[in-house]
């Protein structure tokens, strides 16, 4: 039967292994230096930097949300600009308030295609019938929410209209440009229609047949037509 004693030091370890059942006893000694079991530690500065980097992080993951759609806090937005790039690199913003707590209007696009024979053809984006699976209506329910965030109401002003025209009509084209290539259409009128939300009182009105002021907003987009290259 072997018998094991250690004696352990702050420097070293030494492992004898006495074998009674031999005559002559064998002595291991493995020496290890007592260092290589300590992790080495960090710097100041290396904990600064570490420290910081996870800060950082951490408001980029908590700033967005906070500094969402309206309602929002102003001091959010601030917080946002100079986490701009890491958000936007690390895809952080999130539309985190658009079904709850207080989601907005919904949107659509009604097209209605003129073909070469005179006859026409409509839809909307997205179509609930067509658009299948979900996965693929709710792409292209996206479509006309994000150029819903471009285009001003009917209401603003003149020179507001005109240079936001400039960031969604390139969008729009897009949309044009395939559903006639899709269709085979010679052109093509698009209009975004905003889905009026109607608050609990107005629904309890509307059940006896009051909808005053409650009709959908239809702002036009614009008539698309086929040009050369195939392209609106």
């Amino acid at each position: 039967m072997a018998r094991w004693s250690f004696a352990i030091s702050q420097r070293e370890r030494e492992i004898v292994n006495a074998d009674s059942g031999s005559e002559h006893g064998r002595v291991t000694r493995e020496t290890v230096n007592a260092s290589s079991f300590t992790p080495a530690a960090w710097s100041r500065p290396a904990r600064w930097v570490a420290s910081l980097a996870i800060a950082g992080y951490l408001a980029a993951v908590i700033v967005p949300p906070l500094a969402g759609p309206p309602p929002a806090s102003e001091l959010a937005g601030t917080l946002r600009r100079p986490l701009r790039p890491l958000i936007g690199a690390l895809y952080l913003d999130h539309g985190y308030r658009f079904f709850a707590p207080d989601p907005g209007p919904g949107h659509e696009i009604r097209w209605t295609a003129t073909m070469p024979d005179g006859s026409t053809r409509s839809g909307t984006i997205p179509d609930r019938e067509a658009d299948w699976p979900r996965l693929l209506y709710h792409r292209r329910f996206m479509i006309p929410e994000k150029i819903a965030a471009l285009v001003p109401p009917p209401d603003a002003p003149e020179e507001a209209r005109r240079e936001a025209k400039r960031d969604w009509q390139p969008l729009v084209k897009g949309i044009a440009g395939q559903l006639l290539e899709r269709h085979g259409g010679e052109r093509v009128d698009l209009e975004m229609v905003e889905h009026y939300l109607p608050a609990p009182e107005e629904v309890i009105r509307a059940r006896n047949g009051d909808t005053a002021g409650m009709d959908n907003l239809v702002i036009p987009l614009g008539t698309y037509a086929r040009a050369t290259g195939d392209r609106p």
